[in-house]
């Protein structure tokens, strides 16, 4: 898949294509929806197939200070939409001047003059140019002008989460916000991950036998709520997974999310144990943790005693649960 950072990067001789645009946080099962009817309308036509989205977060740029947590990063954003046979990711950079483009401004560079669309395929909520002042009606209407069909794709899939509430990146992170991650995996179909380098803490996981790889999260992140979980470490470095069997790969793991009340700490941390792995170093590396399941909340224990005990009833579960996995 090829991936561009700006209208620039895209190749002069770059053919017609099938067009979907938005951020695309998570990459959820509706979002999978409308990427797949992307790539099989291009297919059907002959041509390539092309995602559309933005770094940073337009309500970043917008409203400063209102960006929502993010439930992916967008190299991992980037991966998530390959996996789905896309070829091509156009990754715009949203500025305040790109902000103040007309719908008509956005449509003419980006769809007719850049992509050479013949197809665009949206939800039925989407909104384009300054303002959000353009919908599907508008986009229909200068597609037409444009020889470029817009089909528009019933985003509507529900599950058993949020009461029968359709699938979205806002029920998404409210799931994660709560601590229910295996609600949020039924929305992305795929376990929620947070990922960032492993620097030094206070290293009483290690003094406890329990050493921690302490995760600084990627600016925005959206970390669950504080408690224990049961899930996966992933090490590797710049995103790439280090060999199954080595100082990495996909490791089963018990993780703690919070302030430590046992000793008094106010930093909150996302801090992971790789079970059974013995003489992990991971510092400076680029790893991400996986939720599977929430095991407890966070608790203040009136002795480290009372606190190793529950550690290895916490561990015990993770194994058991990751092993079912």
């Amino acid at each position: 898949m090829q991936r561009w950072r700006g209208l620039e990067e895209i190749p002069a001789d770059w053919g017609r294509s099938v067009v979907t645009i938005g951020s695309f946080d998570g990459v959820h099962r509706g979002h999978q929806l409308i990427i797949n009817r992307v790539v099989e309308r291009a297919r059907e036509r002959g041509v390539r197939s092309v995602v559309v989205t933005f770094d940073p977060h337009p309500s970043e740029v917008v409203r400063p200070g209102t960006h929502p947590p993010l439930l992916a990063p967008q190299p991992r954003r980037a991966e998530l939409i390959e996996e789905l046979g896309v070829d091509a990711v156009l990754v715009l950079p949203f500025t305040t001047e790109f902000s103040k483009e007309s719908p008509e401004e956005f449509f003419r560079q980006v769809l007719v003059d850049a992509l050479h669309a013949c197809l665009v395929v949206e939800g039925p909520n989407f909104r384009f140019g300054h303002r959000a002042a353009g919908n599907v009606a508008l986009l229909a209407e200068l597609g037409r002008a444009a020889d470029c069909g817009v089909e528009v794709v019933d985003l509507q899939v529900r599950g058993t989460v949020g009461d029968g509430e359709p699938f979205s990146s806002t029920l998404t992170r409210r799931l994660v916000a709560s601590g229910d991650v295996a609600g949020a995996a039924e929305v992305l179909g795929r376990p929620h991950r947070v990922e960032g380098e492993v620097v030094r803490g206070a290293q009483r996981g290690r003094e406890m036998g329990y050493p921690t790889a302490n995760v600084d999260t990627v600016p925005h992140s959206a970390v669950p709520a504080d408690g224990v979980y049961a899930g996966w470490l992933i090490a590797g470095r710049d995103g790439t997974l280090l060999p199954e069997g080595g100082q990495g790969g996909r490791m089963p793991a018990a993780i703690s999310v919070g302030t430590n009340p046992t000793f008094d700490n106010t930093a909150r941390t996302v801090e992971a144990y790789a079970i059974d792995r013995v003489g992990l170093d991971l510092y400076g590396l680029h790893v991400a943790v996986e939720f599977l399941v929430y095991l407890r909340g966070m608790e203040k224990f009136d002795s480290v005693e009372a606190l190793l005990d529950r550690m290895a009833d916490d561990v015990k579960r993770a194994r058991e649960l990751t092993d079912a996995g």
